[in-house]
């Protein structure tokens, strides 16, 4: 016998359904978010249950809700944040202090070009992607990325031959 699920009763089952988030990502804020973001699907549309209760059909949605959140976050590209200054970054292949100063001047001269132009250097130059993969993760056509790349590395040499000459 199916019934609906009673969306005005489902406030009677927030305490269990908090204690259960809690478990499974062990903290109150996220918890708070899990609670919230299981209520806001399970309210989206009309619910029927099938021989359960409210409780039972909650707990579920809040573990496949769980669940869905954590294939989402793996998916995901995971970085780091970058270093305050990118001059302190040492370049792990330099065998000499002359090498390492090079290298942070380099990387100092790629932080400060414009946005577009530095998202494709690092995209082809220092990620090692293709013309064709950067051009698909920048989303801009090929020709785009040719051509800034093109200016990008003109202008780093030009940053570098004038720190070079003071």
């Amino acid at each position: 016998m199916e019934r609906p699920l009673d969306p005005t009763r489902l406030g009677d089952h927030l305490d269990r359904l908090y204690r259960a988030a809690w478990a499974y990502v062990g903290s109150r804020e996220d918890a708070e978010d899990l609670v919230q973001e299981t209520y806001a699907r399970v309210l989206a549309r009309p619910r029927w249950l099938r021989k359960e209760n409210d409780l039972g059909y909650l707990l579920r949605a809040l573990r496949n809700t769980f669940f869905n959140q954590k294939r989402t976050e793996r998916r995901r590209l995971q970085s780091d944040p970058l270093p305050e200054q990118l001059d302190l970054v040492a370049d792990p292949h330099a065998r000499e202090p002359q090498a390492t100063v090079e290298a942070g001047e380099l990387y100092a001269a790629v932080a400060d070009l414009p946005d577009d132009f530095r998202d494709v250097l690092v995209a082809v130059d220092i990620t090692g992607l293709s013309y064709k993969e950067a051009a698909e993760v920048l989303r801009i056509r090929e020709g785009n990325v040719m051509s800034r790349l093109y200016r990008a590395r003109q202008q780093v040499v030009r940053r570098l031959e004038g720190a070079g000459a003071t």
